[in-house]
């Protein structure tokens, strides 16, 4: 358990949740989603907007390149983090409003779009106001 102190230490809890979520992002789902899922089943969404098939193979490329980076980042809190983290976010933020826009219907668009928004954009916030957090670690 020191080991795993020693990794966790020197950084707020929300911080760890987001290294630790970026870290399975790379090492257990994409690789999975890349090579295992089917293609006939493989979606994506950048920005709003939905890729399935092939599209989302690729488009799942760099997702696995941001995640890798955001595990590395995190984990030795590098000053390259902010204000990329923060932007990152507000991208999933939006595109999470504008996806469940277009894919949504009967009018719950809105709603659920606004619901999803909502939580992205606080971490957004507190991604953009944790630059004091994000000096180089050894």
């Amino acid at each position: 358990m020191t080991w795993l102190r020693s990794i966790l230490d020197g950084r707020p809890i929300w911080i760890n949740a987001l290294m630790v979520f970026c870290g399975y992002m790379t090492f257990i789902y994409l690789p999975w989603d890349l090579f295992v899922k089917p293609v006939a089943v493989d979606h994506e969404v950048w920005f709003g907007i939905l890729f399935t098939g092939w599209a989302a193979k690729v488009a799942a490329l760099p997702h696995w390149a941001i995640y890798a980076a955001g595990t590395f980042g995190f984990y030795r809190m590098r000053s390259w983090m902010w204000p990329w983290a923060a932007v990152y976010t507000a991208q999933i933020a939006v595109g999470m409003l504008v996806w469940c826009v277009l894919e949504i219907e009967g009018g719950r668009g809105w709603f659920s779009g606004a619901a999803s928004f909502v939580p992205f954009a606080a971490l957004t916030y507190a991604l953009w106001n944790a630059r004091p957090l994000f000096q180089r670690r050894t």
